[in-house]
């Protein structure tokens, strides 16, 4: 499996490995290795060679109010309801409500998907088994059933 990397990063993970075990000053290593003397810096500082994550450290909504979300997130893990029938039970409280905006609520607390309830899914039936060279008659035409002489695309529809 490949390493990922983001679209303006200069270094791989194995260049980023060598400027951390290299003892060549800053500027003799981003010669070498065509880069910024402040990218090799950078990587000579850190424990790792993984980039650090990118977005808040703490997400949290832009539209809704922390008592807001916290009456959202509440109220689906009392009700378990899909999340258009959350939206329509919970705008009339919170008219500024939308789809988008309380789907990205139940993402961050890690509820945007209902527990499966068993019994909603029906059993699966296991095919009816037939010896070889014989398969039902269910799916011959009935013309086929009729002839004496079987026709090349009806062969095998008398066994």
């Amino acid at each position: 499996m490949g390493q990922v990397r983001h679209g303006s990063a200069t270094t791989t993970h194995a260049v980023r490995v060598s400027i951390q075990r290299s003892q060549a000053s800053l500027s003799q290593l981003s010669g070498e290795l065509g880069i910024n003397p402040k990218t090799v810096a950078k990587w000579r500082k850190r424990a790792t060679v993984e980039d650090l994550k990118t977005g808040p450290r703490e997400p949290r909504s832009t539209v809704l109010t922390e008592a807001e979300e916290a009456m959202i997130v509440a109220f689906r893990r009392h009700t378990l309801l899909p999340l258009d029938d959350c939206l329509y039970a919970l705008q009339p409280t919170i008219p500024h409500l939308t789809r988008s905006a309380l789907h990205r609520c139940f993402q961050r607390h890690g509820i945007s998907r209902l527990p499966d309830v068993e019994g909603d899914k029906q059993k699966r039936q296991k095919f009816k088994h037939y010896p070889i060279g014989f398969g039902g008659t269910s799916r011959v035409h009935p013309r086929c059933l009729l002839r004496l002489t079987p026709h090349r695309h009806c062969r095998g529809a008398d066994r």
